[in-house]
């Protein structure tokens, strides 16, 4: 493929006898992974259904490697039922490095289309609280829609600039994922545009936006809290030297050790533009991924704790939905749901219905695209659940359940938008009937006489 000189020159500085396997490795296929729901499946019981042959990425301990040209697990019904994510093998590190323990308050600041937000999400178990944030509002739309489909509760979707969130959540968060916006030089083979963006922006633009981005990270971090840095870039000045600089910001900044596994090579102090500060501050704790050492993409990963013992607590109180009286149609359709609701914790946004999970933060005025859990909307004399409802269910939830094999030629049909059928055998009651795949939930319909109208959201039907 075509590299840019002055990119392979600044390789041949890192690699120097690797240079050419490394530009050979890029002429390649890519590797391709797919990371298991542990919200909904344990990877035990996911293996046992899979009809993928899967080999396990070694640093990820829910990600597994499948061969793109013999399987296509997007159009599978388990995709459409959240069970995996499909996510380039290198870009599992980050999250799974993250030691997120349950209660943590945890920020993913750069977190579009979602992948990192979904395994955190996933690792929380339901439990403490995820801030998700994109500053673009257009990338945040799939950001949405993937944290739907893991069955989203206790999550804040923000779209916001990171001044801003630190205006907000001083000293809030327990741990911070920053995947930052950088120069892409780890996916040049992944996409030739990250090869003309690169020639066109360089690593200077994205090593300031990196800077700005760490200040207001330090800001929002407890006291003993942890931020993840990681790029899909080698440059020293967006990896080793974000590091150091992130490290000035606060003396109690230590780097924690990331596990180094096969084919990882630690950072080093020579690729920074400071090598002599840069030999004093462990950048071997660091790891850089190269597409010629591991199965995947490039990619940079550090992990940062605040050793200090200081107790300054956060000025951020819980949110409290504003009251409202719960229509007698809401009501009867949660009582058909096998789960507790506080009915304090009941929102309506202009006849939207979510349900606050207890822990979620106040706001501000910060841009929310989602609080909370959509439940769905109230319309005249009825209530109609969301796709997202749906998809926080587990199928024993509900009772009024259609589960079909995944062969069944009416799961194909339900996610392309179209009426299915149902026998007197299958024991369905009149109105709303979850649909499900292996008592996977995908969606709502409404059952009547044989039929069921689908309910499956538009935007997410198989084309």
């Amino acid at each position: 493929m075509r590299l840019p000189d002055k990119f392979i020159e600044q390789m041949k500085n890192m690699l120097g006898d690797e240079l050419d396997t490394y530009i050979a490795a890029l002429d390649q296929p890519m590797n391709h992974a797919l990371r298991v729901n542990t919200l909904k499946i344990s990877v035990e019981d996911f293996l046992k259904i899979s009809p993928f042959k899967l080999t396990p990425v070694p640093w990820c301990s829910n990600a597994f490697y499948y061969d793109a040209e013999v399987d296509i697990p997007s159009k599978h019904p388990y995709y459409y039922a959240g069970l995996y994510y499909l996510q380039e093998p290198s870009a599992t590190l980050p999250a799974a490095t993250l030691p997120i323990e349950e209660g943590d308050k945890v920020l993913d600041i750069c977190a579009a289309p979602g992948g990192k937000s979904t395994e955190l999400l996933a690792r929380l178990g339901r439990t403490g609280y995820l801030v998700s944030n994109d500053i673009s509002a257009s990338r945040a739309k799939a950001l949405i829609k993937n944290l739907e489909l893991f069955g989203a509760e206790n999550v804040l979707v923000t779209c916001e600039s990171t001044d801003k969130l630190a205006g907000q959540f001083d000293h809030y968060f327990d741990k911070i994922l920053i995947d930052a916006p950088c120069s892409g030089e780890g996916m040049f083979r992944k996409s030739s545009s990250m090869v003309t963006a690169w020639e066109r922006n360089g690593n200077e633009y994205f090593a300031t936006i990196q800077k700005s981005i760490l200040v207001e990270a330090v800001r929002m971090l407890k006291p003993g809290g942890m931020i993840l840095y990681s790029t899909c870039t080698f440059s020293g000045l967006e990896d080793e030297d974000s590091i150091l600089y992130l490290l000035k910001l606060k003396d109690s900044l230590k780097l924690v050790p990331v596990t180094q596994y096969d084919g990882f090579v630690p950072g080093r102090a020579e690729w920074s533009s400071e090598p002599d500060e840069a030999s004093d501050a462990n950048l071997q704790y660091t790891m850089h991924l190269f597409p010629h050492k591991v199965k995947g993409e490039g990619h940079f990963v550090s992990l940062v704790e605040d050793t200090s013992n200081e107790h300054t607590g956060s000025s951020v109180s819980d949110y409290y939905p504003k009251a409202f009286k719960l229509s007698e149609e809401l009501l009867e359709f949660i009582s058909h749901i096998k789960r507790e609701f506080k009915r304090d914790r009941f929102e309506n946004m202009n006849g939207r219905i979510y349900y606050i999970p207890e822990g979620c933060p106040e706001n501000g005025r910060l841009h929310v695209l989602r609080r909370g859990l959509l439940m769905g909307e109230e319309k005249k004399n009825r209530f109609e659940p969301s796709q997202a409802l749906a998809m926080s269910l587990s199928a024993d939830e509900y009772d009024n359940v259609l589960s079909l094999s995944s062969d069944d030629e009416r799961v194909m049909r339900y996610l392309k938008g179209e009426t299915i059928e149902y026998s007197d055998s299958e024991k369905l009651s009149k109105g709303w009937v979850l649909i499900a795949v292996d008592n996977f939930p995908l969606g709502f319909g409404k059952a009547a006489g044989g039929q069921i109208k689908n309910k499956y959201l538009p935007g997410w039907r198989i084309c």
